[in-house]
């Protein structure tokens, strides 16, 4: 037996789709059965397949790839999709068109296509670990394939999540055939970049972001059989039309499962797996060990162009964008410097081409947010690797992204845009903004006098995660925007609002705040949510934030407080474009805890990880000239649609 991964768990937005369909008629089903046949066939026409290929690395070890390239003599281009999922073929017993679907998208444009597990995951030997290090593992899957007899040695990656967040530290190593990335929804590839301490999206602020607590469940090591090392390709792929190595994990409540403590036994209690979980809960935003591992951090090389796709509800835009940013300053050459360009949709996590004439982001609509994206990459795809001289970067901007409420793809020269301009709201009150029907209010003057916003928070009773930008948690947390009202009826939430826009305003680009706290603990977060407030009085969540009080200083120190001294806080950036319409107003909402999007801060100063008993944090909001919390947007001045 080997210690190996087990097989994604149902935590994914896909899975947990599927749970709500009721099961296809009988004849639905045989039809179903009858197109994948069909496109099976289809494929099998016009492709050359090999399946169970397994590649060697450096040590030894064997990758395994499915490999897929148009019938005649090449040589092609590769299109690489390296991921921790299941790309079998076969799903208890029955055919499963997934692979081939991507497949055949590049087939049938000229590109040969490549799958590939990560290291210690289905039919990849090894032990695995998160993001498929070593490093040296894609250097090592370009090199084969830029000696294959049917390769024209240039390779673009491209995927989504898991299959797009590896892609920037190995574009680092500069191997010759890595010729282009095509990275979407990238942001747990995302390590230290400028004062973005995500490293992979298990910190935000200093807080422990609680995604990966449900994912690693059921991904990371266990035990599970392994095939004889001698097997011949034509026997490994034989015996994967009936044994595709995923183990069926059990379900998990994780609306219940990530309330367990400590922290540090979540996964033990839903009896799963161990593996990097139980070491990355202990690392602090600085540790060693980010480093060492496949994350992208702002001291490494970068010299690949490459377009990069985001989306507003994602876990990560915020980071992302600062990676887009510095990698469009940074890059080696200016070649590289000049092909960067980036597409931020409407959507969570994935789910751009889940776009529809309604799109609908949680509870709210934001119109037609469809757009080509097949165009759009094998465009890309056929300039950099064919050569084709096809126009693309001649009409492509920069940045285009989409405007919510104004529900409109605009573009931008740069990021933020640089027409947007920045103006301060401060927070201000009587002193009593706690709940909807507080006094808080958000103004563009300074108050005078300080009259702080007091509330308590209890890590026994956090302020539950309702909506958001979201990924992974399963049910534990439902993604988008939500209406907040029914949560601002919360003591422990304060509520600032703006007047209304007569004309409208849109918010497009990076929103900072500062906060000016108090507190009778050593340690404890801050949470700020950053809402539109339509006529009516429906309240939508736009992006959301926390910072941990102990790392204000920076993520290399612990810096506690003493009980009732006022401290500045810089929250980490929000970002986002909304038009907020004629009659609707500017919200954010301040409190300490936004639990499971967050693990909860027990407020004693600890490890947070390790305990199982929390203290009430008695929190303070300053406002005036002295102590201006404050929010800063990025203005753009538009006529009203």
């Amino acid at each position: 037996m080997k210690r190996f991964a087990s097989a994604p768990a149902s935590v994914s937005a896909l899975a947990a789709a599927i749970v709500l369909i009721a099961p296809l008629p009988l004849r639905a089903q045989q039809t179903n059965a009858q197109d994948a046949a069909a496109f099976k066939a289809l494929v099998e026409a016009n492709a050359v397949i090999e399946q169970k290929v397994m590649v060697p690395m450096r040590d030894g070890v064997r990758m395994a790839a499915d490999v897929f390239r148009p019938k005649g003599p090449g040589p092609f281009p590769i299109v690489f999709s390296r991921t921790p999922y299941n790309f079998n073929s076969w799903r208890d017993g029955e055919f499963s068109a997934g692979t081939y679907r991507g497949a055949w998208a590049a087939v049938q444009r000229g590109y040969a296509y490549v799958v590939m597990n990560e290291r210690g995951r289905f039919f990849s030997e090894g032990n695995w670990d998160i993001l498929g290090t070593p490093l040296t593992d894609g250097y090592d899957a370009f090199e084969w394939m830029a000696a294959q007899p049917w390769s024209n040695g240039k390779v673009a990656t491209l995927g989504c999540s898991s299959t797009a967040e590896w892609q920037m530290a190995v574009a680092s190593l500069d191997h010759p055939a890595h010729t282009t990335l095509v990275a979407q929804g990238f942001g747990a590839g995302v390590g230290r970049i400028g004062n973005w301490y995500e490293q992979g999206n298990w910190y935000r602020g200093g807080a422990e972001q609680m995604l990966f607590f449900a994912w690693l469940y059921g991904v990371q090591t266990g035990v599970r059989p392994m095939f004889p090392p001698n097997l011949t390709q034509e026997q490994l792929a034989q015996v994967s039309r009936y044994f595709d190595l995923a183990p069926e994990m059990p379900s998990v409540d994780w609306s219940e499962g990530l309330k367990h403590l400590p922290p540090v036994d979540i996964l033990q209690n839903a009896r799963g797996n161990t593996g990097p979980f139980e070491d990355m809960i202990k690392r602090k935003p600085n540790d060693p060990k980010w480093y060492q591992g496949g994350l992208y951090h702002d001291d490494m090389p970068f010299d690949k162009p490459a377009i990069w796709f985001m989306s507003w509800y994602d876990v990560s835009t915020g980071p992302n964008l600062a990676l887009f940013n510095h990698v469009l300053k940074n890059a080696t050459s200016a070649e590289a410097r000049a092909n960067q360009y980036a597409v931020i949709a409407p959507t969570l996590h994935c789910a751009y081409t889940r776009a529809t004439a309604n799109t609908v982001v949680g509870e709210r609509s934001v119109g037609d947010a469809r757009w080509d994206y097949d165009a759009l990459v094998y465009g890309w795809l056929d300039h950099f690797l064919k050569g084709q001289d096809n126009g693309l970067l001649d009409t492509l901007p920069r940045v285009r992204y989409y405007t919510m409420g104004a529900n409109e793809w605009r573009s931008a020269d740069a990021w933020p845009p640089p027409q947007a301009q920045t103006v301060t709201y401060y927070l201000d009150s009587g002193g009593n903004a706690n709940t909807l029907r507080g006094d808080g209010r958000l103004t563009t003057t300074a108050p005078r006098a300080d009259k702080p916003d007091r509330f308590a928070y209890d890590p026994m009773n956090p302020v539950p995660s309702h909506g958001g930008n979201v990924c992974c948690t399963g049910n534990a947390v439902r993604g988008g925007a939500l209406d907040q009202q029914k949560m601002e009826e919360r003591q422990d939430i304060l509520v600032y609002t703006s007047d209304p826009f007569p004309n409208g305003v849109e918010v497009t680009g990076t929103v900072g705040i500062t906060l000016h706290v108090s507190s009778d603990v050593k340690d404890t977060d801050f949470t700020v949510k950053l809402i539109d407030v339509a006529p009516d009085g429906t309240a939508y969540n736009l992006d959301e934030t926390i910072q941990r009080a102990r790392y204000r200083e920076g993520y290399d120190k612990e810096v506690f407080m003493d009980p009732g001294q006022t401290y500045e806080i810089e929250l980490s950036p929000l970002s986002t474009s909304n038009w907020f319409g004629p009659g609707h107003r500017i919200r954010i909402e301040v409190s300490s805890s936004n639990f499971p999007r967050f693990m909860r801060n027990m407020n004693t100063g600890g490890n947070t990880w390790d305990e199982t008993k929390g203290v009430v944090a008695h929190n303070l909001v300053h406002h005036s000239r002295e102590h201006p919390s404050q929010i800063r947007l990025p203005i753009i001045r538009r006529p009203a649609s």
